[in-house]
């Protein structure tokens, strides 16, 4: 073989695999774990030089060590606010890009003793009962929708997150939606100052709080809700339709943004038109830093983000997530350029 070509060969290879020996860390939405873990595996068997490092430490933990320098990449189903993102300029010299990696949604968890059918929640009784205005499961805004259910008169329980979550940046920016109390007395972001419940750690934790106690009621991604075969409830959308998270209406959900979804791929789905859109329903966002600290990561992270938004996205319907929609992942294949 020509010295020429067997050169421009050994180039190519470097160029478009991984180093060998090179490790990333990341950390934070415990949201998208679950295909996380699978992806990571399945990339480093097909690369076994490289090693992807993950720590499920919440959201907001994890946009927090990411502008602390403490890790390669962060995760978070909620997008960065401008602050954060002037903050990264600041301190790491470095515009963070937001790549949506895959579809989820939250879900009303509940443990009601006795009761096995599938209940329906209105926006009012979803704001009310995180407001500690709906104090009884046999409240008249859960019982109407509910008319064939014989609700307890038990106090709920409501539980929430303890830390810096994606999943309630996902849940708060919802209920802001549909209800201006909410707005007014709580707002949205990754931690809210919550007007009642029990506190828990991650998706994990929120989930293991509902299992033990009687009459609560929590948000979850829905991969959580199906793996620890929790019950959880109808939503009703924008539409007037009471519809339950699945593949189906999570994507439905995302149809309509995904033209008008910005270059910066920053944006919100939640509460969306159509009649078969499940209302909370989210991205879940990798966050990278445009720079990276060395060439071999850089080379590490855009080969994984490229097969995970081809390859990889034929995995996650089988743990509950809805693929991102094709043209959205093609945009972010050409945004990978803007990785040095």
């Amino acid at each position: 073989m020509p010295m020429r070509v067997a050169t421009a060969l050994v180039l190519l290879a470097f160029l478009t695999h991984p180093s060998a020996g090179q490790t990333v860390n990341g950390g934070g939405a415990t949201f998208p774990y679950p295909i996380y873990a699978q992806w990571f595996d399945s990339y480093q068997k097909l690369h076994p030089g490289v090693e992807i490092d993950y720590a499920t430490v919440g959201s907001g933990e994890g946009i927090r060590r990411l502008l602390a320098g403490e890790v390669d990449f962060g995760a978070s189903d909620g997008p960065m606010n401008d602050d954060q993102l002037a903050e990264a300029q600041n301190i790491l010299h470095s515009t963070i890009l937001h790549f949506p990696t895959v579809l989820g949604a939250a879900v009303p968890a509940y443990n009601i003793p006795g009761i096995h059918e599938e209940l329906k929640f209105t926006q009012a009784a979803l704001s009310g009962i995180f407001l500690g205005a709906i104090k009884n499961w046999n409240d008249p805004a859960i019982a109407q929708s509910n008319p064939e259910v014989h609700l307890p008169a038990k106090p709920i329980v409501v539980v929430h997150r303890q830390e810096g979550s994606g999943t309630t940046y996902c849940w708060t920016d919802y209920l802001s939606k549909i209800s201006p109390e909410w707005q007014k007395r709580v707002g949205k972001g990754t931690s809210v100052q919550w007007p009642t419940g029990l506190a828990a750690k991650g998706n994990d934790g929120i989930s293991g709080l509902i299992k033990q106690t009687a009459y609560s009621i929590g948000y979850i991604e829905l991969t959580y809700a199906i793996q620890n075969q929790i019950a959880f409830g109808r939503v009703r959308n924008s539409a007037g339709e009471f519809v339950k998270a699945d593949l189906a209406s999570v994507t439905a959900a995302a149809t309509g943004a995904a033209k008008s979804i910005p270059d910066h791929f920053r944006v919100s789905i939640t509460d969306p038109p159509g009649a078969h859109a499940y209302p909370i329903a989210t991205f879940t966002w990798l966050l990278i830093p445009a720079k990276a600290k060395s060439a071999d990561q850089q080379r590490v992270l855009t080969g994984f983000l490229r097969w995970a938004l081809t390859d990889g996205q034929k995995m996650v319907e089988s743990l509950g997530y809805a693929p991102i929609p094709r043209e959205i992942a093609t945009r972010e294949i050409r945004a990978l350029a803007y990785l040095k």
